[in-house]
């Protein structure tokens, strides 16, 4: 036998409300507005496209780096080289992380379009560029364009991780190999290390653990947020002693937002958030920072477009001549002259 009990409303009524007092309602974020694309508005200008009578810089490789740092992984990287590099001569040093992305001559950024354009008119010094790639075993397949490797190389421990290894990589790997066959400055305010996404906090990560050997970071869509602890930067800077860093940061208010699939918010995931969290902590820290926080969303459309700006910036303290008659100075950085054999 069914027997149907009628509770009174106000028992009803109560009873909603001690559920609804012992479970706080969760934030549930807006979405984004609708369409049209906010990328559509960030577009490359002349100085990321190759340009009549500009020498062109060389890029070699690609070559192979087999890691200690972990053990198993090997990095690919590419070197350029400008037209303007005279081994006799100590050159400036660039290292873009995700190297595949930043060489892609149709992709969003062509670094060596701006290095040729930028150093040709004398706005950064002679330098040369890593292209270098996240860790992978020999099995796995090298990033594209299309794929950066977060599901299929070493990528997001190497990166993501607020550890040394990554700039083991770079300082006790990478430098040694450079230094064989090049000639590059070992004053730090004269290297710098880049990158997009988790390539922007590895970068960062570098500078930060190694701060006597790069003093420079170009930040695109950094990923300083809660993907392995990232977003424990902000507290990072500003409990610890200021450190030799220039950082330029951008991102768009269109980014990752830290909306999880179910509606629910998190702070932690919300990359415009944390990079403005991290640009304020870095301000009030006294460090040399620049930004630009833009409509886009995540990827390289207003990273690129202001690609050459930000590399203006960075290198702005590059040594210049006042000499009125300094006729070199006052000339284009024309392409080093080849030296005969035994000289």
């Amino acid at each position: 036998m069914n027997t149907h009990v009628t509770l009174p409303a106000v028992f009803i009524g109560a009873l909603a409300i001690v559920v609804a007092q012992q479970t706080p309602p969760q934030p549930i974020a807006p979405s984004a507005p609708a369409a049209p694309n906010p990328d559509i508005y960030y577009q490359l200008g002349p100085d990321s496209l190759p340009r009549d009578g500009v020498p062109r810089g060389d890029v070699r490789g690609p070559y192979t780096l087999p890691s200690q740092a972990y053990p198993g992984t090997q990095h690919t990287y590419w070197v350029y080289v400008p037209a303007q590099y005279d081994p006799a001569i100590a050159a400036s040093l660039m290292i873009l992380n995700d190297g595949q992305a930043f060489k892609n001559m149709e992709g969003d950024v062509r670094a060596p379009n701006v290095l040729d354009n930028l150093i040709y008119r004398r706005e950064i010094p002679v330098m040369l560029a890593v292209f270098i790639n996240p860790g992978r075993t020999p099995e796995q397949p090298e990033p594209t364009p299309q794929e950066w490797g977060d599901r299929t190389t070493n990528r997001p421990t190497e990166y993501n991780t607020l550890d040394d290894k990554y700039a083991r990589v770079i300082v006790d790997e990478l430098m040694p190999a450079l230094n064989k066959d090049y000639n590059i400055s070992k004053d730090p305010e004269r290297r710098g290390i880049g990158g997009a996404s988790s390539g922007a906090i590895a970068a960062f990560t570098v500078a930060w653990e190694r701060p006597n050997e790069f003093h420079k970071v170009l930040s695109i869509v950094g990923s300083f947020t809660n993907l392995r602890g990232g977003h424990a930067y902000t507290d990072i800077v500003r409990k610890s002693e200021k450190k030799p860093i220039r950082i330029f940061m951008q991102d768009g208010r269109n980014d990752n937002r830290g909306v999880g699939r179910d509606g629910r918010y998190d702070e932690t995931r919300d990359w415009f958030l944390q990079n403005v969290r991290l640009m304020q902590a870095l301000t009030e820290k006294g460090y040399d920072v620049n930004y630009a926080w833009g409509i886009g969303r995540h990827g390289q459309k207003q990273g690129g477009a202001i690609f050459p700006d930000m590399m203006r910036w960075l290198w702005r303290d590059h040594p210049v001549s006042t000499d009125v008659n300094d006729s070199v100075e006052r000339g284009f950085n024309k392409p080093a002259e080849k030296k005969s054999p035994g000289q």
